[in-house]
């Protein structure tokens, strides 16, 4: 007789218990296209709508007011004590906002009193040179006043990052008014980098579907020219962008920084191969250890007087993408990247680590939400493919590599004089 296939009444069935597996990631990489580009952007930019000033203030700061009747001098240690380098400024007369004051400034005060004054004349004036008459200097030397832009700190992001655009101003004063008096009151200070750091914090989707290179999106300042060509301005076979080298009098750079209103100039070698870059910070160094009024020192010999906490050059290649840069503001405090050839151009005839361009903190933001710029000049070099994964692979530490090694995004150790 067979044994019975049921069991008995008496008999447990231990049943096991079904688990789900979980489903194997895709090891397909994500499909890019100009399509998921364009959403990405947009959904950036509808982020920005959404959000105001408020939501982008840091959890603790600090915010430095000047009055104009304040002694430049002591303005800038003032600055300099706190790490700062720019501060609102604020008429105690009139009891209203006054602009700001920044490094730029500062070098204008410089250039106007190395031009027209001898050394012990401009010492003597400049011990009692107030805020409230830069304005005059500005005016004398033929350069641009800055605008006297500000926002409600409850508008929206977007509205302050077009006035930011509009006024081509590098931080934006954020103002409430009291309801009874209707006086102006100084809430904070919106920079473009707080503002570029906001969107890379809180929008990491999106910022992975920014995969086209800079280069390709025209975001930056390039070199005019191609390989073996006549550059349009023969004095300069890197322009547009102004240049200095190690021997360079810092004057001639601090020309440049009133002259074009920029903070920044690459230093070359014979080569075009960028070995470290010069920053108006710098000039306030020398201003701090009482050396103005010799400015006829070298960039070499300037950048031995450099504070030895300098972040460093942060480099990249044209084929970076913004979404790689964007995420590198998270990691750390950047202003600028300097453009270099990388393997590609080698190839096509270039030299890797030599200047290609430069991208400002102003040229990202321009892009992010929309604002035109002007063409480059015909003639700059094309994009060439994507080596971007290299950093988001990296941390913070693997960042530092020196100048012309690496394709990627990288900061460069200060040159050796």
């Amino acid at each position: 007789m067979s044994a019975a296939l049921s069991p008995s009444p008496s008999q447990k069935i231990r049943r096991k218990i079904s688990t789900r597996r979980p489903r194997a990631g895709s090891s397909l990489p994500p499909f890019h296209s100009q399509e998921t580009h364009d959403s990405a952007l947009q959904s950036i930019r509808s982020f920005l709508k959404g959000r105001t000033s408020y939501d982008a203030f840091p959890v603790s700061f600090r915010l430095i007011v000047l009055d104009t009747k304040l002694n430049v001098m002591k303005a800038l240690q003032c600055l300099l004590l706190n790490g700062v380098v720019s501060a609102p400024l604020w008429n105690s007369e009139t009891s209203r906002f006054a602009g700001m004051l920044t490094v730029l400034d500062i070098i204008h005060l410089i250039q106007y009193y190395y031009n027209l004054a001898s050394y012990e004349d401009a010492a003597a004036d400049v011990e009692n040179f107030k805020l409230e008459s830069l304005r005059d200097i500005e005016k004398k030397l033929g350069v641009d006043t800055p605008p006297l832009a500000s926002e409600h700190p409850s508008n929206s992001l977007w509205d302050a990052s077009k006035a930011l655009m509009m006024t081509h101003a590098r931080r934006l004063p954020l103002l409430d008014f009291d309801s009874e008096t209707g006086h102006a009151q100084i809430v904070s200070v919106l920079t473009q980098y707080r503002l570029l750091k906001f969107i890379s914090i809180n929008c990491t989707k999106e910022i992975q579907q920014l995969h086209m290179s800079l280069r390709k999106l025209n975001i930056g300042t390039y070199v005019a020219r191609e390989p073996g060509a006549d550059p349009p301005d023969s004095k300069n076979p890197y322009y547009p962008i102004a240049t200095a080298s190690l021997s360079t009098p810092v004057f001639d750079v601090v020309h440049m920084f009133s002259e074009r209103s920029i903070s920044a100039v690459p230093i070359i070698d014979d080569d075009g191969i960028v070995v470290n870059l010069y920053e108006t910070v710098d000039v306030i160094t020398l201003v701090r250890l009482g050396a103005y009024q010799n400015l006829d020192l070298t960039i070499s010999q300037a950048l031995n007087q450099r504070s030895p906490d300098f972040p460093g050059v942060v480099i990249c290649t044209a084929s970076d993408s913004l979404g790689t840069l964007l995420q590198l503001l998270k990691k750390r405090r950047v202003h600028r990247l300097v453009v270099v050839e990388g393997e590609e151009e080698e190839r096509r005839g270039g030299k890797k680590g030599r200047l290609l361009g430069i991208i400002t903190l102003s040229d990202v933001l321009r892009y992010v939400i929309g604002v035109p710029k002007a063409t480059h000049p015909p003639g700059s070099l094309t994009s060439v493919p994507s080596t971007a994964e290299e950093i988001l692979k990296a941390s913070s530490s693997d960042i530092s590599r020196s100048l012309g090694v690496d394709d990627t995004i990288a900061e460069a150790p200060p040159a050796e004089s």
